[in-house]
C-alpha cells in the first residue's frame, strides 16, 4: 500500500487544513480543552462548531448532499478527521450519533425518516445516544431482556439500559430490544428509535470513579416503563434485531476506535522531564524497555489503522480489524496512565482540586471504562479469533435454545 497521498489527496487535505487553520485553534497553542468544563457550555460549543462545520459542507462528507455531505470518497473522510484532530474543536458530543446511528438510519429507515432526521443529526441540531447494554446482559448483548410487546400500531418497551453515553442530553436514541422470548436470543430481538423525551423514559447518571456524573461523557441508567414507540420507528424487520445491531457495532469499533488520551508522546515527555535519584527517568533500562514496547504498539496501531483505511477507500465496510484497534490503544492507554502514576511515587495519585485529574491520573483511571465501551476485550478477542484468524468459534451451551429455556442464576 502507498501510504502517500495522491495529487487529489494533497490537494483536498491542503483545502482540509486551510479551512482549519481559520476556524479553529491548533492544539499546540493550547494546552488543554475549553477552559468552561460544565457540561452546558461544553454543549453549546459543540453545537455551534458542528453548525459552522455543517454550514461550510466538512459535517459529514461522506453523506449524501440532501443530508448535509458533500458525496466525499471514505479516504476524503479520513484525511479529514486526520486534520481536525490537530486542532483544539470540541469533541465527544456527536460522536455515537454521527458514527453509529447515522449510518443505521441510512440504511435502514424510510426515505422520509432519512429526510426528516439526518441533517438536524449533521448539523448538531439533534444528538443521538445508543440503548444497547444492559444489567443483566453483560457483554452479551444478545442476552438483552428489556421487553417490546405489540398494540396494534405500537410497540410497549419496558425494561432498563445501563451504561448509555449521554442519555441525558440526547433527543433521540437507537434501541434494541426482545421481542419474543420463545425463540433463539439472536432472533427474537427488533429494533428500533425512540425519542428521548417520550413519556415513561427515566435517565439517571452514574457517578464514575473519575469523580463525573452526566458530565459531557457521562454514563447512564435509561429506564422504559410501558414506553409506546410507533412501528413506523422500527429500523429493519421485526426479528432483525440483531442483524441490525452487528451493522451498528461495526461502526461503533470504527468510531471508538483508539482511546483517546496520554500515549507514548506523553510518557516520553515526562521520562526525560521526570527526576529518578538524580537521573531523567529515560536513563532507566526498564522505562526504556517499556517506552520501546509501547513505540511497537503505537506504530502497529498505525499500520493495522491503514488497513482500514484501505477498505473504506475500496468501498467496503468496517471489518474486524477494527476490534484489533481498540484492544491494543485501551490497555495501551491504561499502561501508559499506570505508568505516569508510578513515576509520582506515592504523590502519584493525589489529584490538585484547582487543576482537577491530571492526564495520567485521567488515562488510568478511564482506561477501563474504554475496555469495555464498543465490545469488552473478551468479546472482541473471539472476534479476532474467529473472523480475523478463523479458529473455531467458542462452545455455546445455549445454541438453539429459546431465550426463556436458558438457565440462569437464581
Amino acid at each position: 500500500m502507498d501510504f502517500n497521498d495522491t495529487p487529489e489527496q494533497a490537494k483536498f487535505r491542503a483545502e482540509c487544513r486551510e479551512w482549519l487553520e481559520t476556524n479553529a485553534e491548533p492544539k499546540e497553542n493550547k494546552a488543554s480543552g475549553h477552559s468552561d468544563s460544565s457540561l452546558e457550555n461544553h454543549l453549546q460549543i459543540a453545537k455551534e462548531w458542528q453548525k459552522k462545520k455543517y454550514d461550510a459542507g466538512w459535517a459529514m462528507l461522506h453523506w449524501p448532499k440532501e443530508y448535509g455531505g458533500i458525496e466525499a470518497s471514505p479516504i476524503e473522510r479520513i484525511i479529514w478527521g486526520q486534520e481536525e484532530a490537530k486542532f483544539n474543536v470540541p469533541g465527544g458530543i456527536f460522536e455515537i450519533g454521527l458514527g453509529m446511528c447515522g449510518p443505521v438510519m441510512m440504511q435502514y429507515a424510510t426515505q422520509e425518516q432519512k429526510e426528516r432526521y439526518l441533517a438536524p443529526m449533521a448539523e448538531g441540531k439533534e444528538i443521538w445516544c445508543q440503548l444497547f447494554s444492559e444489567p443483566a446482559a453483560g457483554s452479551d448483548v444478545a442476552g438483552l431482556r428489556s421487553k417490546a410487546e405489540r398494540d396494534g400500531d405500537d410497540w410497549i418497551i419496558n425494561g432498563q439500559k445501563v451504561w448509555t453515553s449521554g442519555a441525558h442530553y440526547s433527543d433521540f436514541g437507537i434501541l434494541v430490544v426482545r421481542h419474543d422470548p420463545d425463540i433463539a436470543k439472536h432472533k427474537g430481538l427488533t429494533f428500533f428509535f425512540v425519542d428521548m423525551k417520550s413519556p415513561g423514559i427515566t435517565v439517571k447518571p452514574i457517578k464514575q470513579i473519575t469523580g463525573q456524573a452526566g458530565s459531557g461523557s457521562g454514563f447512564n441508567e435509561v429506564y422504559f416503563d410501558d414506553v409506546r414507540i410507533p412501528d413506523s420507528q422500527r429500523l429493519g424487520e421485526i426479528g432483525d434485531g440483531w442483524k441490525v445491531a452487528i451493522t451498528t457495532l461495526m461502526n461503533e469499533r470504527l468510531a471508538v476506535g483508539d482511546a483517546k488520551g496520554s500515549d507514548i508522546e506523553e510518557a516520553l515527555m515526562l521520562s526525560k522531564s521526570k527526576d529518578d535519584a538524580g537521573e531523567a527517568l529515560i536513563k532507566n533500562d526498564s522505562v526504556r524497555e517499556r517506552l520501546a514496547d509501547w513505540f511497537c504498539e503505537a506504530n502497529g496501531l498505525k499500520y493495522t489503522k491503514f488497513r482500514t483505511i484501505s477498505a473504506l477507500s475500496k468501498g467496503e465496510a468496517p471489518g474486524p480489524e477494527a476490534s484489533i484497534t481498540k484492544i491494543v490503544s485501551a490497555n495501551k492507554l491504561q499502561e501508559i496512565g499506570n505508568f505516569g502514576i508510578d513515576s509520582g511515587d506515592m504523590a502519584g495519585m493525589l489529584i490538585d482540586d484547582e487543576n482537577g485529574v491530571s492526564s495520567f491520573q485521567g488515562a488510568w483511571l478511564g482506561a477501563p471504562g474504554l475496555r469495555i465501551a464498543g465490545g469488552t476485550d473478551e468479546i472482541l478477542r473471539n472476534v479476532i479469533a474467529e473472523r480475523v484468524l478463523g479458529l473455531p468459534q467458542d462452545p455455546r451451551a445455549d445454541k438453539g435454545l429459546a431465550f426463556k429455556d436458558i438457565p440462569t442464576k437464581a
